[in-house]
């Protein structure tokens, strides 16, 4: 099995509803995200997949949270954006239809 990851960074802000404390009020991190792709198979230049197409997909979805409320965004409208919850904003779903 190969795998190839890349990590990016972006700055968003938040806050915790239902909660007594600095943290209900509004304030920002900075977040690190790793993407790793896996395979069986390295294509002819010996390579899983480029790092450049791999940094492309990524790319909107953190220019999507970027700079951000992160409450104003789904599905943080209705959770609270905790470090607790917000890995399962992340996906584990297939991309190799955005590779194409």
């Amino acid at each position: 099995m190969y795998e190839v990851t890349v990590e990016a960074g972006f700055s968003s802000g938040h806050y915790l509803r239902n909660y007594r404390g600095k943290c209900e009020n509004p304030h920002g991190h900075n977040y690190k995200v790793r993407v790793t792709l896996a395979g069986a198979e390295l294509d002819a230049a010996g390579l899983l997949l480029d790092f450049k197409l791999l940094k492309q997909v990524m790319r909107p979805v953190i220019d999507r949270i970027d700079h951000q409320m992160l409450n104003e965004l789904e599905p943080f409208t209705v959770i609270n954006p905790s470090p607790k919850i917000s890995p399962g904003f992340s996906t584990t779903k297939p991309i190799s239809s955005s590779l194409k």
